[in-house]
């Protein structure tokens, strides 16, 4: 199989400042869509698959001016998983409201998403430090 081309991976790292995506949610976007931990051991189609994701989140994404971003709100998404919460989106309804007195998420602005994102990785601190607690009391 061939490998990736450098045109593509200027493509992905092109295509990823026009969305704005930070280093880690490129590697995070790799991963899913290939399985793979790193941009050069991809294939040739295995990087169309990935340009392919990141075109397609760039054609997503809505002209709302002052609305929570995309990206911002793909990683609350991403947090809410990882924090076991997306069995119930009452629980991060209730958290929005909570917090920045907005019924939906997708209602978001860019600041109360900030202040999303910092409680739910806050959140998840607390949990990890938690695991890490009973893990060494045991």
């Amino acid at each position: 199989m061939a490998s990736i081309t450098k045109p593509q991976v200027r493509k992905i790292w092109a295509t990823s400042k026009e969305l704005g995506l930070d280093e880690e949610t490129v590697y995070t976007i790799v991963y899913r869509e290939t399985g793979c931990d790193s941009i050069s051991s991809l294939t040739k189609e295995q990087g169309v698959d990935v340009i392919n994701a990141l075109v397609s989140l760039k054609e997503q994404r809505p002209l709302r001016p002052g609305m929570a971003t995309e990206k911002q709100l793909w990683l609350i998404n991403k947090l809410v998983k990882d924090l076991g919460w997306d069995d119930n989106p009452k629980r991060l309804q209730g958290f929005v409201k909570r917090l920045v007195k907005v019924d939906n998420p997708r209602w978001l602005t860019q600041q109360s998403a900030s202040k999303i994102i910092i409680g739910l990785k806050a959140i998840q601190r607390q949990q990890m430090e938690k695991q890490a607690a009973r893990e060494s009391s045991q």
